[in-house]
């Protein structure tokens, strides 16, 4: 209640009792007993005398013990307080407004604030009757709700997370705003799952929703019928469905399940109701540039003060904001899964040494907002028994940069065919790449990348010996037979797309038993790490100990110092394979489904701590 109308009240209440004579105690009554505001009334004696029954919702004390008492055993919590205060207005007769009062909550081991004004009685002649209590509760946000708005804005859409953002929205509007919360989004919000039409009536309900947020001031949510993820069925008739087609909020102040008809259709959810004590509803759009995202559910239970405009006004400003980082998300979102899509169908479906090395390689994608990257790795037999390792890295993320490393690695697979040496086939990767961008160019397509980095190793068992160019790449590692990993020593060329120079090509002699590790940027290289750091823990790790491929692997992966990378990581190892060897088994692609990186990140350092 706002000091105007605790001003309203108190000259209601004066106007009533001095106009009416005998009538106006009957008409007070009638007027406040129907108020949702807690009020009761006190005499000179500080008894009480009257009390409507919404002050039984705030503190759970029945009418029949507070009247005729005094305000310590009429009300809940330390009344000491409000006792004084009560003396106070009835011997100065001014008003006290704005009282914060503190109740505990049954079976919760906290308060709740409420906000108590205290109006002075009087009678025809002027004379003091009593004093007045209103209690409200007292809203964290009252007379602040820039501050709330403002703080919202950093609380909610911290992610390019669609469901993230749906849990933060509702996370930050409980306790403040209500004590239940849920987020439900319709099908322009998928994130790859099956569509909701696939899943058919459920006992005369529809799937219409996906839950991606709730939030509750009981631990677990026990009011929600689904857990985050889950499809949500509704009846036809219900007022979600309503906000759904109409793209209006519905304020239900007072949420009664023996009126409401569309209940009948909902059993379960009228028990939850029921059980809970759910008793006011406000249900807002979840809508952003024109799209119907799904909807956003406030409910109250504990708290006893039903949903007003005001409040409608405020969870609307925070919906709009969420429903903003929402569209944002499912656009990255809808974005990623495509590249990913697209980058997992022209990496190759296996990678196979032959009889002459055995060969793992490990992909994991960028899980942070620089989204889905241009790395790829290849293995390419060649003639007389030599293998082709290749690593590569496409400058910029997205669907773009997963589309030009397509086109790269095809042409490193072409010119591979000329069974060219490495430095004289990255010579005419670069030209090739050029005519690729000046070709996007002269169609008036954006350029979508400005350059990529590769290395291209070539390994001949007759003579024991690796041949490697770079182009701008971090330099293949090796580790001997004799233990202790080594960086190879490679001219470090320009990157792919600069054209100013051929590269060169080095040679090295690797001896059966002998690792090689291909890898990209990702690896080594951290936003807040400097990359020798990140060169120096990989050789460390590949040199610390001999055993299988896929466990180094997922151990070289595991030493990643971030959580998320800021980048794709790409590794690519390779085991020179005794002479008269059989031929190795062709791996599969390492990472089929693309997970994402912290879950992929969390499976190898479970899986490295465990070797």
């Amino acid at each position: 209640m706002s000091p105007e109308d605790r001003t309203a009240l108190a000259t209601a209440v004066d106007s009533v009792v001095a106009g009416a004579g005998e009538g106006a105690a009957a008409a007070l009554r009638s007027l406040l007993t129907r108020s949702d505001a807690a009020i009761a009334t006190w005499d000179t004696d500080l008894r009480c005398t009257w009390v409507n029954d919404a002050l039984e919702r705030y503190d759970g004390i029945p009418r029949a013990r507070r009247l005729g008492r005094p305000p310590q055993e009429a009300l809940a919590g330390d009344a000491s307080e409000p006792a004084a205060v009560m003396r106070r207005v009835l011997s100065t007769g001014e008003n006290v407004t704005g009282l914060e009062y503190r109740v505990p909550v049954a079976g919760t081991g906290r308060d709740r604030a409420l906000s108590a004004s205290f109006l002075h009685l009087r009678d025809a002649e002027g004379s003091t009757l009593g004093v007045c209590l209103v209690v409200e509760e007292k809203s964290p946000w009252a007379g602040d709700r820039l501050a709330v708005v403002s703080e919202a804005g950093a609380r909610i859409g911290t992610t390019l997370d669609v469901m993230r953002t749906a849990q933060e929205l509702a996370d930050f509007t409980v306790p403040l705003f209500a004590d239940y919360v849920t987020v439900d989004l319709t099908e322009a919000a998928r994130l790859g799952e099956e569509p909701l039409d696939r899943y058919g009536l459920s006992e005369g309900r529809v799937p219409t929703f996906r839950r991606a947020g709730r939030a509750s001031i009981h631990p677990g949510a026990p009011e929600s019928l689904w857990t985050t993820g889950d499809v949500v069925y509704v009846p036809r008739p219900s007022p979600f469905l309503q906000v759904l087609s109409s793209g209006r909020p519905l304020l239900e102040p007072t949420l009664d399940p023996a009126s409401d008809a569309w209940l009948d259709n909902d059993p379960a959810r009228a028990r939850k109701i029921i059980e809970f004590g759910m008793h006011s509803l406000l249900i807002l759009p979840v809508l952003a540039r024109g799209i119907l995202l799904g909807v956003a559910v406030f409910v109250r239970t504990e708290n006893p003060a039903p949903f007003n405009e005001r409040d409608q006004l405020l969870a609307e400003e925070l919906v709009a904001r969420a429903a903003l980082s929402l569209d944002n998300a499912r656009r990255y979102t809808r974005e990623r899964t495509t590249a990913l899509a697209l980058q997992h169908s022209l990496l190759p479906r296996h990678v196979d040494g032959g009889s002459a090395m055995d060969v793992v390689a490990r992909y994991l994608p960028a899980d942070g907002q620089g989204s889905v990257g241009g790395d790829w790795f290849d293995v390419i037999t060649l003639p007389r028994g030599r293998l082709a390792l290749v690593v590569g890295d496409v400058v910029g993320h997205g669907i773009d940069a997963a589309a030009t490393m397509g086109r790269l690695r095809t042409a490193v697979r072409t010119l591979a065919d000329f069974d060219l040496p490495p430095g004289e086939l990255l010579t005419r990767l670069d030209r090739t790449f050029i005519r690729l961008v000046e070709d996007d160019e002269a169609a008036g397509d954006a350029v979508p990348s400005m350059g990529a980095t590769c290395v291209y190793a070539v390994y001949d068992p007759a003579t024991r010996t690796c041949s490697v160019a770079s182009a701008g790449h971090p330099p293949p590692a090796v580790v001997r037979p004799g233990g202790g990993a080594s960086f190879l020593d490679v001219p470090q060329g320009t990157p792919l797309g600069v054209g100013l120079a051929p590269y060169e090509t080095a040679e090295s002699e690797v001896a059966p038993g002998s690792l090689l590790a291909l890898y990209s940027d990702g690896l080594v290289e951290e936003r807040y790490e400097d990359i020798d750091k990140g060169m120096r823990r990989v050789r460390e790790i590949l040199g610390r100990r001999e055993e299988s491929l896929e466990d180094l692997a997922r151990a070289v992966i595991g030493s990643l110092p971030a959580e998320v990378p800021d980048d794709d990581v790409t590794l690519l190892l390779a085991r020179v394979l005794p002479p008269g060897h059989s031929p190795s088994t062709p791996r599969t692609n390492p990472l089929p489904n693309f997970p994402s990186g912290s879950n992929a990140r969390a499976r190898d350092r479970k899986s490295s701590s465990r070797g």
